[in-house]
């Protein structure tokens, strides 16, 4: 057991020490760019995202959103559960593990601790978004070894959603 931990623990470590090479930024640029589409196409088609005046208060969402649910949630669901280029022979064993852990771990706190965000959260469309955003920062966790392209998508994603899609209104 202490063995398992201290190859996560590494892992981890790895995950936050590594910067993508310039070839492995255009990567996760290409793959944000998928992940943007598809989460666009979902959301507006369902009515999830709707263009919204530009919420008050971004300096401290950005600060908030870094925290949480970007480290907060990219640590756990990237960082410990989605492994680096070859750190694991079933790589995408682990990719679906943690991208479904990561989609289930917002049923759990819509009915748990932000019960306000439950009629959100628990909404098919919304969870749907979920995967593709958790697949697509795995898959640039997995090709690149680095934590930060994952981080800077989905901070980038909730502000834009709680800023400018009707993110704030819709939890509040």
């Amino acid at each position: 057991m202490a063995a398992s931990f201290k190859v996560y623990q590494a892992s981890l470590l790895a995950s936050l020490r590594t910067l993508p090479s310039p070839r492995g930024w255009g990567f996760c640029l290409a793959v944000a760019a998928v992940t943007l589409a598809i989460m666009a196409a979902i959301g507006f088609a369902t009515g999830l995202y709707r263009l919204t005046p530009t919420q008050p208060g971004l300096p401290l969402r950005l600060l908030t959103v870094l925290v949480i649910p970007a480290l907060g949630e990219e640590i756990p669901f990237r960082g410990l559960l989605t492994p680096g280029p070859g750190e694991s022979r079933r790589p995408w064993l682990a990719v679906a593990l943690s991208t479904t852990l990561y989609t289930l771990w917002h049923v759990v706190e819509g009915l748990t601790f932000l019960k306000s965000a439950a009629p959100v959260f628990l909404r098919p469309d919304f969870l749907l978004c979920c995967a593709v955003l958790g697949l697509g920062c795995a898959i640039t966790r997995l090709k690149t070894g680095s934590l930060w392209p994952a981080v800077l998508l989905h901070g980038a994603l909730v502000v834009v959603w709680q800023t400018w899609l009707g993110g704030v209104s819709a939890l509040s």
